[in-house]
């Protein structure tokens, strides 16, 4: 099958390869891949900058969501059959959606929605788990709470703020004027001009925060939260709690890294409670996103599209930052 490699870490262009079709075990599907979505956690792979947590065999097939068919299913898979259009965010040792086929476990699909395309469906896995396992699992956002959404007009943003809404939120997001339109077409209730205002002169008494950005954003974020609201953040250090859940070594060397302690600080001056979110995959999760956009709570937006043969381009593209919504690559 044809598939889009790297051949070793750094920012080398991916090639276009033929490798061996993917073997699934018993708990597993083979999808035929219709669609795939760009990620930033695309470039961390491929730069390198998880290889302590996760390491890959050379030549990688990235990519880390896709939507597509499923052709063949394992002795022991009962909840998916031969033609089911799916979903899914696959294991992160199991990644390689920039591909024509992958194997993925059942207990990470879910049926594609619906009212969408395989492009659009494409778009949804990561960022819609990303979002909901934030504002459902860890914030436990309430209806008539406040809540930040950085980078409004990205991939994660633009899911978040309609997420939010869904649950009853009040919502604030930074974005450009480019972005503006955007953002309040989904629902943000305040939009901050990140280039002319900062938002942590402008808000106070927020409930919750969601962080993209990490940095001097994630640290200027625990000033505007009330006591006992919540940061979680995706592009940040790790806290004691999830070096806990993950009881990995790694995660605990980081613990006691300048930038961490720093955000320890913080979280204790501040009477709050910082997450670090290592999003994980979940049918389960995705069959609930499912049903909000099938109710048209959410829907997915989508900058571009661009096909198979142009995947390098896609990510280029992406990495340059002028996307609003989510970038496609059209596998088939």
């Amino acid at each position: 099958m044809r598939a889009m490699v790297i051949d070793k870490y750094g920012k080398t262009p991916m090639r276009m390869a033929e490798v061996p079709m993917p073997e699934i075990n018993e708990y597993e599907v083979l999808a035929e891949i219709h669609a795939a979505s760009i990620n930033p956690i695309d470039f961390k792979i491929r730069d390198g900058k998880v290889k302590l947590l996760l390491t890959y065999k050379m030549p990688l097939i990235l990519g880390n969501d896709f939507s597509g068919v499923v052709v063949k299913v394992g002795a022991k898979v009962t909840r998916f059959n031969v033609s089911d259009e799916i979903y899914a965010r696959p294991r992160k040792n199991n990644i390689g959606t920039f591909a024509e086929y992958i194997s993925v476990h059942e207990d990470d699909i879910a049926l594609k929605p619906k009212n969408l395309s395989f492009e659009e469906a494409a778009s949804i896995p990561l960022v819609g788990l990303t979002s909901y396992q934030a504002l459902h699992d860890i914030m436990q956002l309430q209806k008539g709470q406040k809540i930040l959404i950085q980078a409004g007009a990205g991939g994660v943003g633009t899911f978040a703020i309609q997420l939010a809404k869904a649950m009853g939120a009040t919502v604030a997001t930074t974005a450009s004027e480019k972005g503006a339109n955007l953002v309040k077409s989904l629902g943000a209730d305040e939009m901050i001009n990140y280039k002319t205002e900062n938002f942590e002169d402008v808000l106070k008494d927020v409930d919750a925060v969601l962080d993209t950005l990490g940095g001097k954003t994630l640290e200027k974020s625990f000033g505007i939260l009330k006591s006992g609201g919540k940061i979680v953040s995706v592009s940040g250090m790790p806290n004691a709690r999830f070096a806990k859940e993950y009881g990995s070594g790694f995660w605990r060397t980081l613990l006691f890294s300048a930038a961490s302690k720093k955000l320890t600080a913080l979280e204790k001056k501040h009477h709050v409670e910082y997450s670090f979110l290592f999003m994980k995959p979940s049918g389960d999760q995705l069959r609930i996103i499912a049903n909000l956009i099938e109710s048209g709570k959410i829907k997915p937006i989508i900058d571009s599209v661009f096909p198979f043969e142009d995947a390098q381009k896609a990510m280029e593209y992406s990495e340059s930052g002028r996307a609003k919504g989510k970038i496609i690559v059209k596998i088939r």
